[in-house]
């Protein structure tokens, strides 16, 4: 199972947004096509990644505040399906200082199974308690939200999954 962040992995917070010959900022689907009327951060989805997420041969779910969204604006645009969408407790318990808010609740999600999570704001913090408080395998895979995922992660997250098949 591969958990997956919006912001920052695949929504790059770097860097200004393309533009058209117009230069208006471009947004695009996965078929290429100019969206005019969306989220103006939606320019910065690569429509390739859809396609590479799907041949990394895992379960996919949304792990982000984008919520069912993701599948409505995200997903079309990189060439995705509907993916599940993790949901998160309303009522969460106290905060440990340095844990991401979302640690706890994948490792609820994830029952004991392997995972990947991919998002732009793990810590030592969160691999350390997933280590103490998860029985199964976990990659814990921090972005550069800047650039977004790339090459490399993809290889990463690759490896990694090939070695624990």
């Amino acid at each position: 199972m591969l958990f997956l962040d919006v912001d920052g992995p695949l929504i790059p917070l770097g860097g200004k947004p393309p533009k058209d010959p117009e230069g208006r900022a471009v947004k695009v689907d996965a078929t290429g096509t100019w969206d005019g009327t969306s989220n103006p951060l939606l320019s910065r989805l690569d429509p390739t990644h859809g396609n590479r997420l799907t041949t990394l041969g895992c379960e996919l779910v949304w792990a982000t505040t984008w919520m069912a969204d993701a599948n409505e604006e995200v997903a079309p645009r990189i060439g995705l399906p509907e993916l599940p969408v993790v949901d998160w407790p309303e009522d969460e318990a106290p905060l440990t200082p340095g844990l991401h808010w979302k640690t706890r609740a994948l490792v609820a999600w994830a029952a004991g199974r392997p995972f990947v999570w991919v998002d732009d704001e793990i810590s030592d913090a969160d691999r350390a308690w997933v280590t103490a408080n998860h029985p199964g395998r976990a990659l814990l895979h921090r972005v550069d939200p800047r650039a977004g995922l790339c090459d490399a992660d993809f290889a990463a997250i690759a490896r990694w999954l090939a070695e624990h098949a």
